[in-house]
């Protein structure tokens, strides 16, 4: 991944042009304000946004169970139609 960085002024006026290609060039773009970074634009990966989710379901699975909001497996037999 290549790095880059921009000035804010030139990021607002050509905002497209830069998501644009980040994604499509796979460019890091650090955005400056008074020659401090205070972005990054760069592509979004499948693959980590798929993790988070997952993350996320595993988390929230945990506090259902700590809540008691559990089903044995016949209940799940059952709901699916197995038996």
């Amino acid at each position: 991944m290549t790095t880059k960085f921009i000035g804010m002024k030139d990021f607002r006026q050509n905002m497209a042009t830069y998501t644009k290609k980040a994604k499509q060039q796979n460019v890091r773009f650090i955005i400056l304000k008074k020659n401090v970074p205070v972005l990054e634009i760069k592509a979004i990966d499948e693959k980590e946004i798929t993790l988070e989710k997952l993350a996320e379901d595993v988390a929230e699975a945990r506090k259902q169970i700590k809540r008691g909001e559990v089903y044995t497996q016949a209940e799940v037999m059952k709901e699916l139609g197995i038996i």
